[in-house]
């Protein structure tokens, strides 16, 4: 049975926080809020979790999830060949709504999916998802819908979508904005706008005034 918490509640927050990673140290499912959309989220180095969480949604392993942080210095652990257009970003637009796609660790022991040695990582702006990251470190967390569906922003239309393949729900409330992260590749030498969101690549260009967008 899923427990769920009320993150406007001091005490339910603290308990929901502390069962969330609780939860995710055995290799178990939660939902928390985010500043996009609410998310699903798993241990990030567990094959089997990871597994799960595209079991839930319905989503197969040529979409691989994405990864997000408590802190920018988690970078260091996780990828390589971080150029310097991608720290200006992070400086610039972390904690919120960009997602940056880097080569990570080769040394790495995890399993996201068919990443091709790539990572897709993010800072979020929400208290709630920045304490359980704090708590737990670098998560796998993806858009807490069935595949098909809209993500929701609410943890009811989250519950209602999941159900019990989660263990603890954390309710943080509604959502600010449906629209997505913005997504940019800095794998290469120029950083290339993979998916338009939140962030606009005229607000992109300027901190990376070469960026590229893909077609």
């Amino acid at each position: 049975m899923a427990r769920r918490y009320d993150c406007s509640d001091a005490t339910d927050r603290k308990t929901g926080l502390r069962e969330a990673a609780a939860a995710v140290r055995r290799g178990e499912l939660v939902v928390l809020p985010t500043d996009t959309v609410y998310g699903i989220g798993a241990d990030a180095f567990s094959r089997q979790a990871v597994g799960d969480l595209l079991t839930a949604k319905g989503r197969g392993r040529g979409m691989p999830s994405p990864v997000l942080v408590g802190s920018p210095n988690t970078l260091h652990g996780l990828v390589t060949d971080f150029s310097e257009h991608a720290w200006d970003l992070v400086d610039a637009f972390w904690p919120g709504a960009l997602t940056l796609v880097a080569k990570h660790q080769p040394s790495l022991t995890w399993d996201l999916g068919e990443t091709r040695g790539t990572v897709a990582v993010r800072m979020p702006l929400h208290p709630v998802a920045l304490e359980l990251l704090a708590e737990f470190g670098p998560m796998a967390v993806s858009s807490a819908n069935l595949t098909g569906h809209s993500a929701p922003q609410t943890c009811d239309a989250a519950q209602e979508m999941l159900g019990d393949s989660v263990s603890v729900y954390l309710d943080g409330g509604a959502t600010p904005a449906d629209v997505p992260s913005s997504i940019v590749d800095v794998t290469g030498k120029v950083p290339v706008l993979l998916r338009a969101g939140a962030v606009s690549a005229e607000q992109l260009r300027e901190v990376v005034p070469d960026l590229e967008v893909a077609n």
